[in-house]
């Protein structure tokens, strides 16, 4: 058996299997530690084999605008997961090895954001670590007074980064392995339509978050209104990486 998990979730369509196995494709060739990759979804098609593929944790929820809620079911202690436990969300590009991860002694881990605010929060969640089943109670809190949370978070990352902040057990995983594609790596306007954007030195993921995705930087575009001034050109690296 691995002794380490790396998890990852897909529901909706907003992506497809061919992110899940880029993922886990990744986090084999940076990985040297024994491991098993657990993706909890909606819909098997299109998985690697090698992907330990299972249901989404049921969870009730309402029909409104998701905010990464259902993310709180990987916190159930019934759900399969045992020791320690890496979340990345579909979208992180694994650039060096990650083996620190695991590695580095903590309870809870997640990114520190980039630009904190009562809105967004102290952490971000795209990459978390956490000590299965440790963590019930967020998940349990949140089912049992969803509309009193939902009014005082934004979503889920900012539930959890400060229910654990203020328990005193809230760590950040080192600043220059997660380096934000949008305020790290792209270049400013209007810089932006004449370089390249970077990779950090010390990187060991990139984590996108809103837009560009990985897959439009990928296409040299990104969408809404600030598509002009945050134009984005496609980096070499992430086409070496991203697969």
């Amino acid at each position: 058996m691995a002794d380490f998990t790396v998890l990852s979730m897909k529901w909706g369509t907003k992506y497809g299997a061919e992110y899940v196995n880029r993922l886990y494709n990744m986090v084999s060739r940076n990985m040297t530690l024994p491991f098993k990759f657990v993706c909890f979804t909606d819909d098997t098609g299109g998985l690697d084999s090698r992907i330990d593929a299972r249901p989404l944790p049921e969870m009730d929820l309402p029909p409104d605008k998701e905010r990464g809620w259902r993310k709180l079911s990987t916190f159930r202690d019934d759900i399969g997961l045992d020791g320690r436990v890496l979340f990345l969300d579909l979208d992180t590009v694994i650039v060096g090895n990650i083996d620190d991860y695991f590695k580095i002694e903590g309870d809870f881990f997640v990114i520190e954001h980039w630009r904190p605010s009562k809105k967004h929060g102290i952490g971000e969640t795209g990459v978390y670590r956490f000590e299965a089943g440790k963590e019930r109670f967020l998940y349990d809190y949140f089912m049992s007074h969803m509309d009193e949370v939902k009014k005082n978070y934004r979503h889920e990352q900012a539930y959890v980064t400060d229910v654990i902040s203020k328990a005193g057990r809230l760590k950040f995983w080192p600043k220059k392995w997660m380096p934000s594609f949008k305020y790290n790596c792209m270049r400013p306007f209007p810089l932006c339509f004449f370089s390249d954007p970077i990779l950090p030195e010390g990187a060991k993921m990139v984590v996108f978050h809103g837009n560009p995705t990985p897959d439009q930087a990928m296409a040299g575009k990104t969408r809404g209104i600030k598509k002009f001034v945050r134009y984005v050109r496609t980096p070499k690296w992430l086409g070496e990486h991203w697969r």
